[in-house]
């Protein structure tokens, strides 16, 4: 993790411009679209602090946070709000959201540690809160480019939640990259709700 932690800080300013200005919106108004009005959703490992600034924008109340010092410090300064620094393990609160976004964020976590971590987000969630994830299309894990990926398949994310058994898939379905040089990459998105 903190080689992936390392490369964040040391990329942050190119992250960011990188991500600021990708269009989410359809995925975004998907989440959006079964929550109440002036919810309260954790950007959990908001990265530029994008998707926070627009949950803002359509008004929810956002906590966001970030394992990476550096993008917390970039996501502050354009999302508006201060950014927390936390690693996702530290997330210990309870019935306080009524969603957690964590876009690409997750995926960084090794298979055996997102579901101690998944059971903290459901912890933290409100009944029926719900969750947005995405990964990788694919089986692999390990280091790529500098940081540790947990890629996913739907297969694959079913064994999970034989274990962590707090939620139900609401809905997945795979999409190819937004971003037009990693245009053949394909996701894995799922919408989790607790159950």
């Amino acid at each position: 993790m903190q080689k992936t932690l390392n490369y964040y800080n040391a990329n942050a300013k190119t992250f960011t411009q990188n991500t600021m200005n990708v269009d989410f919106k359809s995925t975004q108004e998907r989440f959006l679209k079964r929550i109440p009005r002036a919810s309260n959703i954790l950007d959990f490992g908001c990265g530029s602090g994008r998707d926070t600034k627009y949950f803002l924008s359509q008004g929810h109340n956002v906590t966001a946070t970030d394992g990476s010092e550096e993008l917390c410090k970039f996501a502050s300064e354009y999302a508006g709000i201060p950014v927390k620094h936390m690693l996702f393990q530290d997330l210990d609160e309870k019935d306080t959201y009524d969603a957690i976004w964590a876009c690409s964020s997750i995926l960084h976590l090794p298979y055996q540690d997102l579901k101690p971590v998944l059971k903290k987000m459901a912890q933290a969630l409100k009944e029926n809160g719900i969750v947005y994830t995405s990964f990788k299309y694919g089986i692999f894990e390990g280091e790529r480019n500098g940081r540790y990926f947990t890629d996913m398949t739907e297969n694959k994310f079913e064994t999970i939640l034989k274990e962590v058994q707090e939620f139900y898939i609401e809905e997945q379905w795979v999409t190819f990259d937004v971003r037009p040089e990693h245009a053949e990459e394909k996701w894995l998105n799922l919408i989790l709700r607790k159950i």
